[in-house]
């Protein structure tokens, strides 16, 4: 239990109403949070509104689910970063959905600490024999660029299938899905303009 003092100090952030902000852009109910975050809704509702402070390892996985650094809870909304590094080792790989299902990709957000940024970059894995992902629509503007293997991306109803070197710009707004071909995985990085959703993008590493 955090003191008065401490209490004054951290509430002038407002870390829960932050979280519920990201939480409600991103559409997200509470389950849904949880299951990406490993917190039962009842201790993410208490965060929410204030009766309980997350730990910085507990605001950091909430944090990264959506794509955001931890500094995005700490300063203020005209404060911007200019220049971030994101090393290998701080990302945090997360499945395409949540629970026990198989996934058809994981997605590591790369500009993460960027505050106000105009775009989202993601590398994702898709593994060897993968599943389709589900159709899904989002605002902005996408880039898929294929690092190595093969991706097959649905636009609508026109299946494209992208090779090593391949790059695919188009309207996100338009349902979409992603998968592999065979047993082969890909690899693909993926830029989203700020306004998609970070939960359903993806860019890629082959995997054997």
């Amino acid at each position: 239990m955090v003191s008065e003092t401490i209490a004054d100090g951290l509430e002038q952030y407002r870390i829960g109403s932050k979280v519920r902000g990201l939480r409600q852009s991103r559409k997200l109910g509470l389950v849904q949070l949880g299951e990406h975050t490993g917190l039962s809704p009842g201790m993410l509702s208490k965060i929410e509104r204030g009766q309980v402070f997350p730990t910085l390892p507990t605001l950091l996985r909430i944090a990264m689910v959506f794509g955001v650094g931890l500094d995005h809870f700490f300063t203020d909304a005209g404060v911007q970063r200019t220049v971030t590094v994101v090393r290998r080792q701080d990302r945090l790989r997360l499945p395409e959905t949540a629970g026990g299902t198989r996934p058809a990709y994981f997605f590591e957000s790369l500009n993460f600490p960027a505050t106000d940024r105009l775009m989202d970059a993601y590398l994702a894995v898709f593994p060897a024999g993968g599943p389709t992902s589900s159709p899904h629509r989002h605002d902005g503007a996408e880039l898929v660029f294929i690092l190595g293997g093969q991706v097959a991306v649905t636009v609508g109803d026109a299946p494209i299938l992208l090779d090593e070197g391949d790059a695919l710009y188009f309207d996100p707004d338009v349902p979409h899905t992603y998968g592999t071909i065979g047993s082969e995985g890909g690899t693909a990085l993926v830029v989203v303009t700020a306004g998609g959703a970070a939960a359903e993008t993806v860019a890629a590493t082959v995997v054997p």
